[in-house]
This record gives structure tokens, C-alpha cells and sequence, in this order.
């Protein structure tokens, strides 16, 4: 008599591979609908750039922990799913996003909040040679900068998810 099937996520990796794509293909969904669509929606419909800021600031942290935490879900269906094609580039692209979502989050995010909390009035109203103006323009260019890194590596990951269950299914 056989043993019964287990259904234990490592007894199915393909369940593991469509979790993997399902988690990274709805987090790049939404970083790529906040980046192209709301972010310049709020600048063009809002009356100041300050409210389209505090929209998009409001929005950003949501996406930024989301991405730690898909990048922890993925690399813990990596092992589960006991995959190995493309097992260690995966690892990396997935650990590259969610590093760089946790810079953003952790390390930018807090000094964009401290200099908008200096400033005595609009950013807009600041020189455009003004010191703070000038650190603010280097940290958005920082915080884009993490935010396109880990959208990259997310859809590199997800591309070698996407292979290797498709290696898996033509065996």
C-alpha cells in the first residue's frame, strides 16, 4: 500500500513557484501603478505640489513594507518549494528588493520626514540653489532610485520563477 500524498508545500513546488509569482507580480503591480499612474495624477490634479507630496508619501511607506515583507514570503517559498534552476539568482534579486525597499523605508523615508519637518514653509517657495531644496531633490532621487532597484529586481526574480516552473512543467 502506498503512503498517502502529502500535500506539504515542498511535496508541490510548482504551489511554491505560483505563490512566488503571484506575490512578486502583485507587488510590482502595485509599485508600477503608484509610480506611473497615482504619483503623477496627484501632481496633476491636486491644487498644490505639497498635497500630491503628502499623497504620495502617504502611499510610498505601504508599498516599501510590502516589499520587505514579499521579499521574506519569496525567499521563504524558495527553500519550501526546494527549487533549484536559478535558485541562487533568484535569491539575489529578491534579497536586492527587499534591501532596497528597506533603505527607502528605513533610511530615506525618516530623513525626507525631518527636512520637510524644518522647513518654515512650501518647498516649492525655496530657492532652487537653497540648501534644503537641494537635499530634498538628492533624497527623492535616492527614494525613486530604491523604488526602481527593487521593481528591477522583482521582475528578474519573477522571470526565473516564471522559467523555472515552466522547466518543471516540461519535464
Amino acid at each position: 500500500m502506498a503512503a498517502p500524498a502529502s500535500s506539504a508545500p515542498e511535496s508541490h513546488p510548482g504551489l511554491a513557484g505560483a505563490g512566488q509569482l503571484m506575490l512578486l507580480a502583485s507587488w510590482i503591480g502595485a509599485s508600477a501603478f503608484l509610480a506611473t499612474v497615482v504619483a503623477p495624477a496627484a501632481f496633476d490634479v491636486l491644487p498644490t505640489r505639497e498635497a500630491a507630496g503628502a499623497l504620495v508619501g502617504r502611499a510610498l511607506p505601504a508599498i516599501f513594507v510590502a516589499g520587505i515583507a514579499v521579499g521574506f514570503l519569496v525567499f521563504a517559498l524558495e527553500f519550501l518549494g526546494r527549487r533549484r534552476p536559478w535558485m541562487l539568482a533568484r535569491s539575489i534579486a529578491v534579497a536586492t528588493a527587499a534591501v532596497a525597499c528597506a533603505v527607502a523605508q528605513l533610511g530615506i523615508a525618516p530623513r525626507i520626514a525631518e527636512l520637510r519637518g524644518e522647513l518654515s514653509g512650501p518647498l516649492a517657495s525655496l530657492a532652487l540653489d537653497d540648501p534644503q531644496r537641494v537635499e530634498f531633490g538628492r533624497l527623492h532621487v535616492m527614494s525613486v532610485a530604491a523604488l526602481g532597484v527593487a521593481i528591477l529586481a522583482s521582475f528578474i526574480a519573477l522571470v526565473l520563477a516564471a522559467l523555472t516552473l515552466r522547466s518543471r512543467g516540461a519535464r
